[in-house]
Order: C-alpha cells, then sequence, then structure tokens
C-alpha cells in the first residue's frame, strides 16, 4: 500500500473527481481556496488550470459531457467547461433566497442535480460558528430537469456530502455534526421517507462519493473531539462563547488521514486510517474521497495538494 501527495498552486483542494470519459478520461480534477480548478494529470506530473469561479470552490463532479458540477460556497451551484474555462450559473438562490453555504453535489442519469446547502445562517469564513454551535439548518436541494428547485431534506446538523446508490433509489447526505450519514429514498416502498444509512462515525464526515467498488466512501475530516461533543449539548450561550474565541483558543481538527466504506445496506467494508508518518503521510483533514479503479483519491480543505492511496 502507498501513499503520495501531489502539489497544486492553490491552498485548500477541498474535493477531488477523476474524469470517466472523454479527452480527460482518467485525469483528476479539484478546487481551491482562491477560486481555481486544476486538472492534474493521473500520476501527477502534470497540472493544469482549466477554470476560476471567482468564489470558493468545493464539491465537485464529472457530468457525461464532460462538464463538472461544481458547488462554489460563494457563488452557489455552477456548470464548469474545462475545456473553455467557461462558468454558468445553475442557481444561487432557493426560493429567492441566497444560498449561504453551497457544498457538495451529486448527478442522477436522468439530470436531476441534488446538493447540500450546510447552513442558512453561516457562510464557509464561519463554518465553526454552524458546526459548534449545532443550528441544524443544514439542506438537501433538488433540481430537476425542468429546472424545478426544491427541498428535500432540511434541520440537518451541517449538511455536507452527497452521493446516489446505483439504483438511484436513495440519496445520501452526510450530516458533518451529527456524525451521520442520513439516506432520503427517493423510489420503493420507502420513497419520500428518511433513515440512516450509518451512524456514530469515527469522526466528522465532510464529502462522500460512491466509488467504482460501488461502495460509498466517507471522507472523515477530523477524529472525534469529547470537547466539540460536550460544546455541542451545552448551553448555547456556551457555544457562541466558544466560537467568540480567538481563533487560536478554539478547538481544532485533529490531524488525520482517514475515509471509510460502506455498502448500500450500511454495513462497513473499509476503513483507511493512515496514521501520520505511515507511507510517508503528512497530510492532514481528508474533506474529499473517490475511489477509482483500486485508488483512492482524497482532498483537503487546508492542503495545497491533493493525495493518493492505492488500495
Amino acid at each position: 500500500m502507498t501513499f503520495s501527495a501531489f502539489i497544486v498552486p492553490g491552498q485548500g483542494a477541498e474535493d477531488v473527481v477523476v474524469a470517466t470519459s472523454g479527452p480527460d478520461e482518467g485525469a483528476v480534477f479539484t478546487g481551491t481556496e482562491d477560486g481555481a480548478i486544476f486538472r492534474i494529470s493521473h500520476d501527477g506530473a502534470k497540472v493544469d488550470r482549466v477554470a476560476h469561479t471567482g468564489g470558493r470552490p468545493l464539491g465537485i463532479e464529472f457530468a457525461p459531457d464532460g462538464r463538472l458540477l461544481v458547488c462554489d460556497a460563494h457563488r452557489g451551484l455552477l456548470w464548469v467547461d474545462p475545456a473553455a474555462g467557461h462558468i454558468d450559473v445553475i442557481t444561487d438562490d432557493v426560493a429567492g433566497l441566497p444560498m449561504k453555504f453551497c457544498n457538495n453535489g451529486a448527478i442522477g442519469s436522468d439530470g436531476t442535480l441534488w446538493w447540500s446547502d450546510s447552513s442558512t445562517r453561516y457562510g464557509i469564513e464561519k463554518w465553526k460558528h454552524d458546526f459548534v454551535r449545532n443550528t441544524r439548518t443544514g439542506r438537501l436541494l433538488r433540481r430537476t430537469p425542468d429546472g424545478t428547485v426544491s427541498t428535500v431534506l432540511e434541520g440537518l446538523a451541517f449538511a455536507n456530502g452527497v452521493t446516489l446508490s446505483a439504483a438511484e433509489d436513495f440519496v445520501c447526505v452526510a450530516e458533518t455534526a451529527a456524525r451521520t450519514v442520513v439516506r432520503y429514498w427517493t423510489s420503493g416502498p420507502k420513497a419520500g421517507t428518511r433513515d440512516l444509512l450509518a451512524s456514530d462515525l469515527p469522526g466528522y464526515p465532510d464529502n462522500i462519493a460512491r466509488g467504482t467498488d460501488g461502495l460509498i466512501w466517507v471522507s472523515i475530516a477530523s477524529p472525534t473531539d469529547p470537547v466539540v461533543e460536550r460544546l455541542q449539548q451545552g448551553p448555547m450561550a456556551l457555544r457562541r462563547l466558544a466560537t467568540s474565541l480567538p481563533d487560536a483558543l478554539q478547538p481544532k481538527p485533529k490531524e488525520t488521514v482517514r475515509a471509510v466504506a460502506y455498502d448500500e445496506r450500511g454495513t462497513l467494508v473499509h476503513d483507511v486510517d493512515v496514521r501520520p508518518g505511515d507511507h510517508g503521510a503528512s497530510y492532514h483533514m481528508v474533506t474529499g474521497v473517490r475511489e477509482h479503479d483500486g485508488r483512492l483519491w482524497m482532498g483537503s480543505l487546508h492542503e495545497p495538494a491533493i493525495a493518493v492511496y492505492d488500495l
């Protein structure tokens, strides 16, 4: 098993996606905090900037037509053409109100778009406020091919990663603050209801994605923090105080390189936990994960690099 990191010329390569067809097949895409979208060759030897969103790209998905669906924390839901660098805003509001924190998405085979809005109170610059204060104002949103946007789930504890099952009979959304993966059924006898694919995760989930192995991979950005757990259950005055302290005194994500994988019944299949120093790993805060043909690609909210781990 080997672990490698490929440097990109920008901080915070938050999510990763592997192109599965077309001229970019096999290339890996990511977005950084300066608004850039980069294409990285499968061996990491070549890195090209293909677009600039003018915002903060987070979740990134590859569409069958070669475009990228990008969840931009500042600009909303975008189409990005990596060949021409063109940006199209799909939507930046829901029912006339601007989104605060567009985070991660998925594309249905019929063109339906699913994505998360992590909070209706705080944007990405104050993500800790929402996380520690546990506002539970996150949402799972849907845009049908006719352009209709609707809220599918609300009251989520920091809605984050989104992915579809193989049959598209359910959609999953990670609740970072609750350490769960919520499953919303789109068809079948449970249609319109929700349950949990996974709960009591070993840390705080971020982006999620279904791999070529059919499993649902969940990035673990940080191990469970007992201090944060107590704060989330404490009086709101205490939660406000904790997030009002200077940044140096606030709870911080613990360094880890970890991702877990579940089958569609919710059975844990893999727990990849690369300790600092193992296999040369010095990476941390994994927020994006993508399994592709036996390789696990990872992104990070803070690192100026993407990483790959051979399973």
